[in-house]
């Protein structure tokens, strides 16, 4: 009876869990380049009051053991990478990944930062930089009478300068893919951190080495499916419920006993 209670329990805390990376994901429904998450639960250990397999007898096993659940606990928030909409945004400095990979950013300490959020801008120094200010990597800078900025689907990055006949080429933006990026690091700002899970960074040039290309003047949104997120969270609710309501039975049931 009282296993019953840590049970629910523990299932009830499971839940919570769920319905909390049900709600970052919706809060972000409108983030560029913000990737899903789900929990990942796990069963704990069983105990074994019968082994199955066991002798009973001098020619005879058990066919079925008896084992009773523990619970249920967290282990992971597996991170889907599926390639979200492109939506047209019609500014020259947004640029979208059709495709695999990661931009690269230079982060405040030196290290490598990686992003889907293709937002860019320029800064007072005419360096191209994210909505948090920081560089794309390889140094790509703006000159300040430059009239338009034109970047190729292999990420060459060019400007058109008064005077010049041809678009003068400025920098390239190269990509990182990772052999398994849902190990990446999320540090919040859109921002990834490459892990030992995640494995080293495979740099190469848009539409090579298996990153995908890319595509100026589109954002790429949120790959979350808010119908998806809405029925997932009823059924956590539903759970969480039933939990509840295991708590309550068993707690009827000791009162019960308590009265005999």
């Amino acid at each position: 009876m009282i296993n019953s209670l840590w049970i629910s329990k523990t299932g009830m805390e499971a839940q919570q869990t769920q319905l909390d990376v049900i709600s970052n994901n919706l809060a972000n429904v409108s983030t560029n380049g913000f990737k899903k998450s789900h929990a990942v639960f796990e069963d704990l250990m069983y105990q074994n009051v019968r082994q199955a397999g066991s002798n009973v007898a001098e020619q005879s096993t058990l066919p079925t053991g008896l084992q009773i659940g523990l619970g249920v606990r967290t282990v992971a928030t597996s991170r889907s990478f599926a390639q979200g909409n492109l939506q047209q945004s019609g500014n020259n400095m947004d640029i979208a990944i059709q495709g695999n990979g990661f931009f690269q950013l230079t982060m405040p300490d030196g290290s490598t930062g990686y992003t889907r959020d293709g937002a860019f801008q320029v800064d007072n120094q005419g360096r191209m930089v994210n909505s948090s200010g920081y560089p794309v990597a390889n140094g790509v800078t703006v000159p300040s009478n430059a009239t338009s900025v034109i970047v190729s689907a292999e990420g060459a990055v060019s400007a058109v300068i008064p005077g010049t006949v041809a678009p003068q080429p400025i920098g390239n933006i190269t990509l990182a893919n990772f052999i398994n990026p849902a190990g990446l690091d999320p540090k919040g700002q859109n921002i990834y951190a490459e892990t030992a899970s995640s494995g080293q960074p495979n740099v190469a040039a848009a539409g090579s080495n298996g990153t995908g290309t890319l595509m100026q003047g589109f954002v790429e949104t949120s790959n979350v499916n808010v119908v998806q997120e809405l029925v997932t969270m009823i059924q956590t609710q539903r759970a969480y419920e039933m939990n509840s309501k295991a708590i309550q039975t068993s707690d009827q049931m000791l009162q019960k006993l308590g009265q005999l």
